[in-house]
Parts: C-alpha cells; structure tokens; sequence
C-alpha cells in the first residue's frame, strides 16, 4: 500500500511567494508517484494570501488551506497543521523556499528506512545576517544548556515526522509549544539530511527581532525550569558579594580608612533589593505562564477551511 504525505506549510503575507513555492513543490511530490496533501496555513494575513491560496486550491484539491481568525504566530499554524494533516509522514516548512522542496524526497528515503524524525540540516545559510546566525547560535546553545535537552545545530522548523510522532505532539497539553524543543523531549529514532539554505524566493521575512525574542522568550519558560533557580543563584551569589565587599571596609578601617555609614549600607541595600525584584519578576513570569494556561483558550481560532472532507 502506498504511503500518503502531508506538507504543512504556515504563511503570513506571502502572497508573492505561495506562487513560487507551488510551482516548486508540485513536481517534486507528483515524481513520488504517492498520495500527498499540501496543507496550507494561513496565519491571519492582511495582504492577498487567502485569495492566492483559494484560487490554488480550487484548481488543486491536493491544496489545502486552513485560516485563521487573526495572527496566532507561525508556532500555533505549524501545529495547527499537524492537527489537520492526514499523511503517514508529515513534512513541515516555510513557504519562502530557503529550504528546497528537493528535500523532501530524501528525507522520505530517511524515514522508509525507519526514522521517525528526520531533520533538515543547513550547511550554509545564505542571505543570512552575520548577526542572526551568531545569535542564533547562542540562543540555541543557552536553551540546550538550561532545558538539559539535546537539540541538533543548525536545524530550523523543516522536519519531517512519522504520524506516531505527529499523533504524540498533537495530545501534548501545554498552551505554549515549541517544536524545535518538543521534537527533543520526545524522543524517537531521529536522523539529519543535510543541504544548502537558500535565499528567499520573494518578499522579505516577517520574523522581526521583537518576534525572535518573544520565541525566544516563549522556548526558554516552556522548556526550562532554570529561571526558578535564577533567583536563589543570584541570592548567594549577592550574599557572597556583600560579605567580600563588608570584608573589604573592615579591612579598610583596620588600616585607618574610615569610610563614612553610607559606604556600609548602601552596597547591602541595593544587592538585598535587586535580589528581591529578581526574585518577584522570576515569579510573575511564572505565574502570568499559570494563569494562561488555566484560563485553558484554544491555541487558535480556525476561521476557514477548503478542500477538507470534514469542511
């Protein structure tokens, strides 16, 4: 029996670059010669992309497209995505086409050999800054070292995942996920295709650094507990610095310095202070995560679907 396939594929104002991307990808899946399904998802764009995406649809019910009430972020389409896909083997990525869709068919190769998660690697970066691939990077490397998990280098959202992977990311309760995170905790037989990261095709990203940090920030408290620690780290580290710095006026005062009050009081009370606001902020961070996810809201809100059975 033949496999059937699903790409996921999250857009936000690529009314340019879904074209493109369908021109591309359809010969590539067509020499599979296999069942497969393109499920578009398309994340509150206020620009053409739903237009561009019916007319595809309407004219190729192997497009799918799932729309959302408003921008819920590329995090909530990918696995809103993976809720509605139906392959065996689920491939996830961006519509720009800096991942080539030539890919796909080697990861497939991948997983008929029995992997159940294979990876899309970059070697190289193209069109990338300098400055985004170092921090990257470090990020990455920060994450890994608090989260205790081991997360490939260099890998983005293009991945390829067998349904029992897609069903255990799916039944995942948490509000807030990170699949680059969660791909780690699960587990599973795991392997890497490697390949050259283009350019954009067309338009520009719409990955601002205010959307990178607020990721960033989202990943660190989803897959860490490492912030509770913070506080008690910075408490002794505090405690340490204001008896070295106590040490020191005593030491000063036997050698006939006589430093006024102030000088005592005043490093205590600010280390002693920024302590406890760390400490506060540590936690409201923590307690605004709670009350989120017990207010239990849908991820996201599905305005619209096409070319779905169920529609």
């Amino acid at each position: 029996m033949k496999a059937k396939y699903s790409v996921v594929v999250p857009v936000y104002n690529e009314q340019e670059a879904i074209p493109i991307f369908y021109e591309a990808i359809c010969p590539v899946m067509d020499k599979l010669n296999e069942p497969y399904e393109i499920v578009f998802v398309n994340d509150g764009s206020k620009d053409n992309t739903l237009k561009v995406l019916e007319e595809l649809a309407d004219k190729n019910k192997n497009v799918k497209v799932v729309s959302f009430s408003r921008n819920f972020g590329q995090q909530a389409a990918i696995f809103c995505g993976f809720e509605y896909a139906t392959g065996e083997a689920v491939v996830s990525i961006d519509v720009d086409l800096q991942d080539p869709v030539e890919v796909i068919p080697l990861m497939i190769e991948k997983w008929k050999e029995g992997f159940d998660i294979v990876h899309g690697k970059r070697l190289k970066r193209k069109g990338e800054t300098f400055f985004k691939k170092i921090t990257s990077k470090i990020y990455l490397k920060f994450l890994e070292m608090i989260s205790g998990l081991k997360i490939p280098k260099d890998v983005g959202e293009f991945k390829l995942f067998d349904r029992k992977v897609i069903d255990t990311l799916k039944n995942m309760p948490e509000h807030e996920r990170y699949l680059r995170g969660l791909t780690a905790w699960v587990g599973f037989k795991q392997t890497q295709v490697e390949f050259v990261r283009n350019e954009r095709s067309a338009g520009v990203t719409k990955y601002s650094i205010k959307k990178l940090l607020k990721l960033a920030g989202k990943s660190i408290i989803s897959m860490s507990t490492w912030p509770l620690t913070l506080s008690l780290k910075v408490g002794v580290l505090g405690c340490f610095a204001s008896l070295v710095a106590f040490l020191t006026f005593v030491i000063l005062a036997c050698c006939g310095i006589v430093l006024p009050l102030t000088a005592w009081l005043f490093p205590f009370i600010a280390l002693s202070v920024s302590c406890l606001l760390i400490s506060n902020g540590i936690s409201n961070v923590y307690l605004k995560k709670n009350f989120e996810e017990s207010l239990n809201r849908p991820r996201f809100i599905v305005d619209k679907v096409i070319n779905f059975l169920n529609e």
